[in-house]
């Protein structure tokens, strides 16, 4: 029983070690936006209601940045927008007008922007992900998910160490 214990707190240690390399490789991909990205993929989580039929609260929205010569008007692409305080969100909108002059683009609505401010188009969305996705990888999730399991992991560990180096291993008195 002792031996499928220790089999089942391995699985259970090698899973969770496994998702924190994880998350720590998603964090540390983290653009100026506060957004995770590998390379042209943006990981989208839709953190609020969208003007858009295809995302709702709570979806992860895999983004892939297009070339500019490859956007067309009618595209429905994600887009960074700075708020008067600095802080940017993520807007959605539909490609009204390209300007190749200054490869900028102009939404339906009239908004214009930079190619820099594109994030893509989707890719994939996976629907309630992004809500999860969202508290790992915000600053309280880190925490309570991630660095105080790891510490209480550490701590015990030290303590066994102790109790074995004061009173030699438990099987060594049998």
């Amino acid at each position: 029983m002792k031996k499928l214990k220790n089999i089942l707190v391995g699985i259970i240690g090698i899973i969770y070690f496994v998702f924190v390399i994880i998350n720590t490789i998603l964090m540390l991909n983290i653009n100026k936006y506060g957004v995770t990205q590998f390379d042209d993929m943006t990981l989208v989580a839709i953190k609020s209601e969208i003007s858009s039929n295809n995302y709702i609260k709570g979806d992860l929205v895999v983004v892939r940045k297009p070339k500019f010569e490859n956007i067309q008007v009618g595209d429905e692409l994600f887009i960074y927008k700075i708020k008067k305080d600095g802080s940017p969100v993520i807007d959605l909108g539909i490609v009204g007008e390209i300007h190749e002059k200054d490869e900028s683009l102009s939404f339906e609505n009239g908004a214009s922007y930079e190619m820099d401010y594109v994030i893509g188009g989707s890719e994939k969305v996976y629907h309630e992900i992004g809500k999860y996705f969202s508290i790992v990888q915000s600053q309280w999730g880190f925490l309570f998910i991630i660095l105080v399991p790891s510490f209480l992991i550490f701590v015990y560990e030290l303590y066994a160490i102790i109790v074995e180096v004061k009173y030699g291993k438990p099987d060594a008195k049998k």
